[in-house]
């Protein structure tokens, strides 16, 4: 495995040296906050960084804060076009029997599809959740299914779904790290829907309910995102706000009550935008050129597969480097786009060593085709490979 390494300049990011694996950890991170939930996370939501957490992959119940993946889906299904917000939707007898949080709907309403992401993002309906998810697959069991599936594909590794609406029940669970992760996915995926976390209150067959998330009214750039509530789980929020270029996303289980729900997520937004700044370097910062053999030429460019962005300590941009590594040596034919390596931002990264902490690590790709070499030229590229001497020979073993 070769490696290399970038760091942040006023002229740019320049390519200090060859470096082995990466094993330390920087010393500079901000001491975490003091909060009294049981567990919790707080992730940059361009970046997917997690600047602090506590028992965050303790399995708990999530309560409401399920509702956010019955929302993920039905905005994914608008997206594709699968479902449209003006559709009206059937309430079935046990959408009506639910009971706990509801929009007062019953079997004679006919509440539209956008009409029930309302109720669900904002009043915390139960029966609102549990209409969405009949119409859309024709049951909840089926439903939440899809809810399973998606959190994988999310990453939520230690989430597992028993229903559409956070109701107690054996086998549901999830994480303060997997919900940060699924509200930041919500903001990410889906911007056009977001504006319906922030909403301080809607109306539905002449009844007016204000949303339970305290923070819409005590931290200013809030804008999200749920509330979950149980005696088992106790008071859970998801949530979320941004400052310039720099969104954070905070996840509390297990508080005493509302109120505590709410400051121990404003001590956590506080703590990340004091303490951190986003950066998204320039892809010309980032690409490298690296030496290919066997092939109609002797190197090709290196991007980033996708935007990157890292989460640094405030006041420490200048110790950020950026360190490549890829398999060598690497042969002709390469193909445009083909991943050949990753790139790792690092944090104390220090010139000649393997010092530092990798916060990022994106995968870079090809620019171009390399089409295969003659074999005159490959002969000339084994010339090439003796005289770069034992070190190209051996990382072939990667």
């Amino acid at each position: 495995m070769v490696t290399r390494t970038l760091t942040l300049k006023k002229a740019g990011w320049l390519l200090l040296a060859l470096l082995l694996p990466c094993v330390s950890w920087a010393a500079s991170w901000p001491t975490a906050p003091s909060v009294n939930a049981k567990s919790w996370a707080i992730i940059d939501a361009r970046s997917g960084q997690v600047v602090s957490s506590h028992n965050a992959d303790e399995q708990l119940p999530p309560a409401s804060l399920t509702k956010m993946m019955t929302l993920y889906l039905a905005f994914e299904d608008i997206k594709l076009g699968r479902l449209n917000p003006d559709e009206q939707v059937n309430v079935s007898k046990k959408a009506w029997k639910i009971g706990g949080s509801t929009m007062f709907l019953d079997p004679r309403m006919h509440p539209t599809i956008a009409q029930l992401l309302h109720g669900i993002a904002t009043l915390s309906g139960n029966d609102a959740c549990i209409a969405l998810a009949e119409h859309i697959a024709g049951s909840e069991d089926a439903f939440v299914t899809r809810m399973n599936e998606k959190a994988q594909e999310l990453g939520m590794s230690h989430t597992h779904f028993m229903n559409a609406t956070g109701f107690p029940e054996a086998g549901h669970h999830s994480t303060a790290h997997d919900m940060a992760v699924l509200g930041a996915a919500l903001w990410r995926d889906f911007p056009d829907h977001y504006k319906l976390f922030s909403e301080k209150d809607f109306s539905y067959g002449g009844h007016t309910q204000p949303n339970r998330n305290r923070l819409l009214w005590t931290y200013s750039d809030a804008d999200g995102i749920k509330t979950g509530h149980t005696e088992e789980a106790g008071f859970c929020l998801v949530g979320s706000a941004e400052k310039g270029t720099t969104r954070f996303v905070s996840a509390v289980f297990g508080t005493d009550s509302d109120k505590a729900r709410a400051a121990d997520s404003v001590v956590l937004l506080q703590y990340a935008f004091r303490n951190f700044v986003t950066l998204r370097p320039a892809e010309r910062d980032i690409r490298r050129q690296v030496d290919i053999y066997e092939g109609t030429e002797n190197s090709v460019w290196l991007k980033p597969a996708n935007a990157v962005w890292v989460t640094v300590p405030r006041g420490e941009e200048k110790k950020l480097a950026f360190r490549l590594r890829y398999d060598a040596p690497l042969k002709a034919p390469i193909r445009k786009d083909q991943q050949l390596g990753t790139i790792e931002a690092v944090l104390d990264g220090k010139p000649g060593t393997d010092q530092g902490d990798v916060l990022v690590s994106v995968p870079m790709i090809a620019v171009r085709d390399v089409e295969r070499a003659s074999w005159l030229g490959r002969q000339w590229d084994a010339v090439r490979l003796w005289w770069n001497g034992p070190g190209a020979q051996a990382a072939t073993s990667n």
